[in-house]
């Protein structure tokens, strides 16, 4: 039996993992079990090799705080993004962090939003990494997943992901990873100029 993952091994020019197959005819569509896009050039992995995770559930949460609807709390350290509801609630959502020395914190807004975004990685992250591409159009084998909320003038963003197994984890750039099913709902929520408080 072979689980569906969605990697961007193909663009970044590494060699398949050990127990994966290339299969280039694939037609898009979502595994809601795995909570993954797969697409044309999806990565199949034996149930032997693939990553082993747990989804983090998205939940209803007791909330203090004296932020008003509608704002977006990100508690890094937690490794969990915040959508103030109300009335001492807030839905709550894991996510992948920066990792060691990418962290950031700060208020902003959310500038603009966007579904399948293409990528074009910044100077900086294309110095420490080569490898990347110029840019990527969006789609289901882009690192920036199904949705992406722009934060403030920065080059963070809240998005979407090709690799839901690194949900929980401190791994990125200073962006802020989601599963594509969760931030597909964050996107619906959230509207344009909502404020954005990232907590350290």
């Amino acid at each position: 039996m072979l689980v569906a993952a969605v990697v961007v091994m193909g663009t970044l020019g590494a060699p398949l993992p050990a127990g994966a197959e290339y299969n280039p005819g694939v037609q898009s569509r979502y595994d809601a079990l795995g909570n993954v896009v797969e697409g044309p050039g999806a990565v199949h992995y034996s149930s032997a090799s693939a990553p082993n995770y747990t989804p983090i559930a998205r939940e209803i949460v007791s909330f203090d705080g004296s932020y008003a609807p509608g704002t977006v709390v990100v508690k890094t350290a937690e490794r969990r993004l915040y959508l103030v509801l109300g009335d001492g609630k807030a839905l709550r959502y894991g996510i992948g962090v920066g990792r060691p020395g990418f962290a950031w914190a700060g208020q902003h807004t959310v500038t603009r939003k966007a579904e399948w975004p293409g990528w074009t990685p910044p100077p900086e992250m294309r110095r420490r990494q080569p490898h990347l591409p110029a840019y990527m159009a969006g789609g289901p084998e882009n690192p920036l997943g199904a949705r992406a909320m722009y934060i403030g003038s920065t080059y963070y963003r809240i998005h979407g992901s090709n690799e839901p197994w690194t949900i929980g984890q401190a791994v990125s750039s200073g962006c802020f990873r989601m599963t594509n099913d969760d931030v597909t709902d964050l996107y619906e929520r959230v509207k344009v100029g909502a404020r954005v408080v990232v907590i350290n």
